[in-house]
């Protein structure tokens, strides 16, 4: 596996004749998904502590939050991100098929480009109720059930996944089957917030629903923020492993001179000291060291993976395109 310095190393080659610039730029924005507000708000100020002592050079790292869908088209459209940091793999091979990304940019860095994963998981109110514990309740005609819409939000297009995979291998592979389980999910659904911020809000503020399914980080993020007198966290047993992809947004980046500064933030998300905020907040990380501090606090879980529908470009195309499984589904529901 390549290292996380030797990435940055291959990085810095790549990018150095945009580097000339970089001396002039004072602050880098980080396109994100929804809900890594409170995430990127810990790790900007230890990046910018870090790249200020190697560099000598002070820098800004300012944020952009929403559904990773939406902020990809908001991208192609003009925001200027020098580095996204998303949720989903599409969202940055769409940057990467119209020339904002370099081709290769998931082996730019080590992991595939994913410095953390994580997992669809459940909050639910307290004491359990309802008695959650698996995809199948969710599907209950006494369950309501709360996440974003899958059409704009990654998060949401990890529990439509994880929810159909769960059914594939409850009904023998069936597709029939595995697409009226989704369409019962999908109809326990009150409302489709577009992105994973409103549908925690939705479930918490507004105390809609019996179970919100989101990134196990956020899951407990929340717990821990609105009280575990409150919440309880509901990891089930199967889930699908969600890589949290990074990169550089080279056209950007080119343009404004901040290159080297780009990918030393990247680089930076690979550092135990970023591991560690990662793991604080109850991401899964890829530092050894840093995982096995943690451990504890993170459940076994059995992981399907995106392999299990063709990768996500087979994905995208057979569910979440235009007129795909998705779409008949919601038709349905």
């Amino acid at each position: 596996m390549k290292t996380a310095a030797s990435a940055f190393a291959a990085l810095m080659l790549l990018a150095a004749p945009a580097w000339a610039e970089d001396k002039a730029v004072s602050d880098i924005l980080n396109v994100s998904y929804d809900i890594s507000r409170e995430l990127f708000a810990q790790i900007n100020p230890a990046f910018q502590d870090h790249w200020k002592r190697q560099s000598g050079q002070a820098i800004e790292v300012k944020q952009s939050h929403g559904g990773s869908s939406k902020q990809a088209r908001s991208i192609l459209e003009g925001l200027a991100a020098d580095v996204v940091t998303f949720n989903q793999v599409t969202d940055i091979q769409v940057l990467a098929d119209k020339g904002f990304v370099r081709p290769d940019w998931q082996q730019a860095l080590p992991d595939q480009a994913s410095p953390y994963y994580s997992l669809p998981a459940f909050l639910v109110r307290k004491g359990n109720p309802k008695n959650i514990r698996n995809w199948d309740d969710l599907a209950r005609p006494d369950v309501k059930v709360v996440f974003p819409n899958p059409k704009t939000s990654g998060n949401a297009r990890y529990t439509y996944l994880a929810a159909y995979a769960f059914a594939l291998e409850k009904f023998g592979g069936d597709q029939n089957q595995a697409k009226e389980f989704v369409r019962k999910v999908l109809a326990n659904v009150p409302v489709f917030d577009t992105g994973g911020r409103a549908a925690t809000a939705t479930f918490v503020e507004r105390q809609t629903g019996d179970v919100l399914v989101s990134f196990e980080a956020e899951v407990y993020g929340i717990r821990n923020e609105h009280g575990a007198d409150r919440y309880d966290a509901v990891v089930p047993p199967v889930s699908l492993l969600a890589d949290f992809p990074v990169a550089v947004v080279d056209k950007v980046a080119a343009k404004r001179g901040s290159a080297k500064v780009a990918a030393g933030y990247l680089n930076f998300l690979y550092s135990d000291a970023a591991q560690e905020i990662l793991a604080k907040n109850f991401n899964r990380v890829r530092s050894a060291k840093v995982a096995e501090k943690y451990k504890a606090q993170f459940p076994q879980v059995r992981l399907y993976t995106v392999e299990l529908f063709g990768g996500w470009a087979n994905a995208q195309k057979v569910h979440f395109a235009e007129g795909g499984l998705l779409d008949q589904v919601f038709e349905k529901k």
